[in-house]
């Protein structure tokens, strides 16, 4: 069945590429994610703490996923984005991507696109000292034409040349070093923003592919170039004690990282590219535990590290001018591992034997087509980091652990239940076809691991699940 599939996505690719040459360009892609804040902090997911319009507005004219899934904590997520693939075939350390493997970055890069990185790195192998950690060209190696980076080489520390992502902000830019001194004033963000904003001017005569981790809006807790006030910029990264004043930041921060992704899309119409750009908007992970937040009137705590819907349910907003249907909002189940596949149908990209097929295009939703359906997604969790590892296989409703707990999750948000010992036909079908296919992948491994481990198991071998769905 794999190499049935295999052929399949190559025919599929073909067909886009034979439809793409009768267009003017291919589609340039914007894809941009938040640091820590899921959809509780969002206006057009039921949001009441915080102002989102320009992200509304995208919902409004575009496509709103309302069961998108990352996994909980940012490393993992980014792995599985980047790469297309499960953590279990290719995540060893959190702060790290192996540089051996290939990234949406290398695939949009062969398919003749301009690629720029801006914002958070953090996959250098900092954390357990992986051989080449300071190479300064890592990003550029990963398939990215042009980068500006935050924590390449260097982390918070200011002892080697680190320091916090806001404000004074010390980054990478193409391999170079621009010091918190030459950045002092300035805000990270902003200056991610101009960086993006700049590289579509510039390459505007030729399909692009811009990936945006955002910095934001991740803690350290603290003022925007909206509510600086006067306080000293010095003192500008420190985050205040008081969770109210954390809360009063964040509530800031997230209308703010809003305000730039206005900026994004407004940049993209001025262009006149609004026609040929997809824009494509996500999380990492669930919010900061830090912060409680009124959700459609309900009080709801950040569940980031987590394997609940609070860690792991993501916002996701899709618009392509004159191919999303305006203002929809769907059902359709979609994983990290899906933006590689679809990346590679808007390139006509046909998927060879280095490429990963663990996900499933949703590019015929952004067209107003059912396409592919996904009926059931995967979290590996294993971090190796501070939060303990998990793993569960789920559709939409229901969710089984690999401790067979098996939660009604659309109906129990905060996994009180288990339902596992139900005599419900539906749910005892459910409960075996999604252990069936747990069955294929090892289990996590238990405990939270020694960041001093160099080598870790990873299984690139395991048949394709969706071909054992078959």
């Amino acid at each position: 069945m794999n190499s049935i599939r295999r052929i399949a996505c190559v025919m599929f690719g073909m067909l886009v590429s034979a439809w793409l040459s009768g267009a003017d360009r291919k589609p340039n892609v914007v894809l941009i994610m938040v640091d820590d804040a899921s959809w509780e902090c969002f206006g057009s997911y039921g949001a009441v703490d915080y102002k989102t319009p320009h992200l509304d507005k995208l919902a409004s004219v575009g496509l709103q996923f309302d069961h998108c899934y990352s996994t909980p904590i940012c490393t993992t997520s980014r792995v599985k984005l980047m790469t297309g693939q499960y953590n279990f075939r290719n995540y060893t350390h959190f702060g790290y991507l192996n540089p051996k493997e290939k990234t949406f970055g290398h695939m949009m890069q062969d398919a003749g696109y301009k690629t720029a990185i801006a914002g958070k790195w953090q996959l250098n192998g900092l954390y357990h000292s992986a051989p080449n950690s300071l190479d300064k060209t890592r990003p550029l190696k990963a398939g990215f034409d042009e980068s500006l980076l935050w924590q390449v080489t260097t982390g918070k520390s200011k002892n080697n040349g680190g320091g916090e992502r806001y404000w004074n902000a010390p980054l990478e830019h193409n391999g170079e070093t621009i010091s918190s001194e030459t950045n002092y004033g300035k805000y990270g963000p902003d200056l991610f923003t101009d960086f993006v904003c700049d590289f579509m001017e510039r390459n505007q005569e030729d399909p692009f592919f811009v990936y945006y981790p955002m910095v934001l809006v991740h803690d350290v807790f603290v003022p925007t170039p909206d509510t600086i006030g006067d306080t000293p910029l010095e003192n500008a990264n420190i985050m205040p004690k008081e969770p109210h004043l954390r809360k009063k930041h964040f509530v800031a921060m997230v209308n703010y990282m809003d305000k730039l992704i206005g900026r994004i899309v407004g940049k993209i119409e001025d262009l006149g590219l609004g026609k040929d750009t997809i824009v494509l908007f996500t999380a990492d992970n669930g919010t900061d535990t830090k912060i409680t937040s009124n959700w459609n009137n309900l009080e709801f705590k950040g569940g980031k590290g987590g394997t609940t819907d609070r860690g792991t349910h993501v916002p996701f907003i899709a618009y392509w001018k004159g191919h999303t249907p305006k203002g929809a909002v769907t059902n359709d189940l979609i994983e990290f591992t899906d933006f590689y596949a679809t990346l590679a149908d808007a390139a006509g990209v046909g998927l060879g034997v280095d490429d990963p097929l663990d996900g499933i295009s949703f590019l015929p939703q952004l067209n107003g087509k059912k396409g592919e359906t996904r009926e059931w997604q995967l979290n590996h969790y294993q971090p190796y980091w501070g939060p303990m590892p998990g793993q569960y296989i789920r559709t939409r409703d229901y969710k089984l652990y690999r401790d067979r707990r098996l939660i009604h999750v659309t109906q129990d948000l905060f996994e009180e239940t288990d339902v596992s010992q139900s005599k419900n036909p539906a749910v005892v079908t459910v409960k075996e076809e999604l252990q069936t296919l747990l069955n294929q992948i090892p289990p996590v491994v238990e405990g939270k691991g020694d960041v001093r481990t160099k080598q870790r198991p990873v299984y690139p071998g395991i048949e394709n699940l969706l071909d054992e769905a078959d």
